[in-house]
């Protein structure tokens, strides 16, 4: 049980965001309590199936090829080596059919360890049918086929029961359930903390409840569940703490309340799911998804999760590490003209909102003479501007300056290709950006990066006008609805490209 100072969490949120310039928000004491509570570092369950299917076949090929290695002498690799791998696909294969590849499957032992047994004599069946039909049984050795099968059995029940170890340890931890609320009160909501207690308490770690109805209808506490504010208060929670999925306990036939939340909720980095606990009306299997055994609708989900979270990581650091060392004569001859040409520091510090409007500080080469440099970017800068030196203009037109970033991106503050993070006091027509533009908070649904499919459309630099903000808004949040690993290498290239035919508006 944590201990925490709600009174505490609230003065230090109100200073962060007076520091931000945003308005305040006050949340209920116990969403307070709950921000305060530290929070275990989750871990995928795709990313868990996916790295324990790829260790379990090297195992298996290992040990196929070291019982070849150690016994058959007269038997050739090219004979071996394409059966094992074979083999050794096939089991993948099957244990994945039959259902052993899944974090709930981990957490049991004699389900999960009869079905793999299972699977695996079933690939050895075929292998020696396979082998008898081809006439190969003077290439294969019997000795060696009955060691990696025994072997294969022995290995599969030891891996089976250190994995299902990891994972039950995770599960104590938290680490494998998913920061949950849930949109809606009363009986309805009752009846799926219930069926969320019965299967899928392993799986999702229920936080509380967020409704608009302040009548008998929506209770205080609801199956032991405190109601922790409304809709609009579920935005700021979700800012302030780690929320992995929103299950909403409402009707289908509640039409206008369901789109009233996503059209509040849709801005946030979260999975949004619809129960279908409440709905008399019944789809094919296909029409659900499933939270252990309960089944719902998928109404938004989180833009990039899982896997595709691992490649996006991989790609930024390596081009972040490539970049630095191919770029690193650059940013030595930019650093060295900046101190010659004006008296100040070499790098220019910023606040910026990053990932779901975390706020973070990223660094710039200095373009401005220190005396009239402008924190927090009121003013945009324009054609001509006295502010930015000689320099810095020329390293603001070819965005030299922005190559300090690549130590945010190593720091995990950036991405290289997302929306590009924009100054927080930045306006367009003497308005702030997230007043201009409806749903401006969505691009923050993925984390900000160095270059973005509206800079390669040559949306980059003086954003003076509406038309302008709105322009990049739609490129960002384009790209966020139709990421793809491919999307952010084609922008990666096509970046160089952009910057000599389309820099007419960066000043």
């Amino acid at each position: 049980m944590y201990r925490v100072n709600t009174q505490q969490a609230v003065q230090a949120h109100a200073s962060r965001q007076a520091a931000a310039g945003e308005p305040g928000l006050t949340l209920s004491t116990q969403a307070e309590a709950i921000i305060a509570a530290p929070v275990e570092r989750s871990v995928s369950g795709a990313v868990v199936a996916g790295v324990a299917q790829v260790v379990e076949a090297a195992l298996l090929a290992a040990l196929g090829y070291g019982i070849y290695e150690y016994y058959v002498e007269l038997g050739q690799p090219a004979f071996y080596i394409p059966v094992i791998l074979a083999s050794c696909l096939l089991a993948n294969v099957l244990f994945n059919a039959a259902r052993t590849h899944r974090i709930t499957a981990y957490r049991t032992v004699f389900n999960q360890i009869g079905r793999v047994l299972v699977s695996w004599t079933l690939v050895m069946t075929v292998l020696t049918v396979g082998i008898f039909f081809f006439k190969a049984a003077d290439l294969f050795s019997r000795v060696w086929l009955v060691s990696w099968y025994v072997g294969g059995a022995v290995l599969l029940v030891a891996y089976r029961l250190g994995l299902r170890a990891l994972v039950m340890h995770w599960t104590v931890q938290g680490r494998l359930r998913r920061r949950t609320v849930i949109v809606g009160g009363g009986k309805d909501a009752e009846t799926l903390i219930e069926q969320i207690r019965a299967s899928a308490s392993h799986d999702i770690m229920l936080l509380g409840l967020f409704d608009d109805r302040i009548d008998d209808r929506s209770p205080e506490t609801v199956a032991g569940y405190p109601k922790l504010g409304k809709v609009a208060d579920l935005i700021e929670f979700a800012r302030r703490t780690q929320l992995d999925l929103v299950i909403v306990s409402m009707p289908l036939s509640a039409e206008k309340r369901v789109l009233d939340m996503l059209t509040q909720l849709w801005v946030l980095p979260v999975d949004i799911r619809l129960s279908a606990h409440m709905s008399k009306l019944k789809f094919t299997n296909r029409a659900y998804s499933y939270v252990g055994d309960i089944a719902v609708f998928d109404m938004a989900d989180r833009p990039i999760s899982d896997w595709n979270l691992v490649f996006k990581w991989v790609l930024d650091k390596f081009v972040a590490v490539t970049a630095l060392f191919l770029l690193s004569p650059v940013m030595m001859i930019t650093a060295i003209a900046i101190k010659i040409e004006s008296r100040g520091p070499v790098f220019f510090r910023q606040n910026r909102h990053g990932f779901n409007n975390e706020l973070i500080k990223i660094y710039k080469f200095r373009s401005m003479r220190t005396d009239m440099a402008d924190q927090s970017a009121a003013t945009l800068v324009t054609k001509g501007d006295p502010r930015v030196t000689r320099v810095g203009r020329f390293i603001r037109k070819t965005s030299i300056d922005e190559l300090p970033q690549l130590f945010n991106v190593l720091k995990g503050e950036l991405s290289i290709v997302g929306p590009r993070p924009h100054a927080l006091q930045a306006k367009a027509d003497s308005q702030l950006y997230y007043e201009a533009v409806e749903g401006y908070f969505a691009r923050h649904r993925v984390k900000p990066g160095m270059t973005g499919w509206a800079q390669v459309n040559g949306w980059r630099g003086e954003t003076d006008t509406i038309d302008k903000i709105m322009q990049r808004v739609n490129h960002d949040l384009y790209y966020i609805e139709h990421w793809s690993i491919l999307f952010d290498l084609y922008i990666v290239l096509m970046t160089p490209v952009s910057l000599v035919s389309k820099n007419e508006n960066a000043y």
